[in-house]
């Protein structure tokens, strides 16, 4: 396990302190799980967003097929000669 220092407010201290104490554990335990839930919450809202994407592409109506691109095509510089 790898220790970690940080900056907090001692009235924000204190208080934690107490919520430490009244649920019967350490801050430093409440601070671990705090980080384990947010790192899994994380992970899992990742996933849940990469599922809807794959699942909105593969019923997406619209059919792209295969287009061969010219080069004269992609380096077009007709738009850009009003300027």
């Amino acid at each position: 396990m790898t220790n970690m220092t940080f900056s907090v407010d001692a009235q924000i201290l204190k208080k934690a302190r107490k919520v430490a104490i009244d649920k019967n554990t350490t801050l430093s335990q409440l601070v671990r799980g705090y980080l384990r839930e947010l790192a899994e919450t994380q992970s899992l809202e990742s996933e849940e967003i990469i599922k809807q994407l794959k699942k909105s592409f593969n019923a997406s109506s619209v059919k792209m097929g295969r287009k061969k691109w010219k080069r004269e095509e992609l380096y077009d510089r007709k738009i850009l000669s009003g300027y």
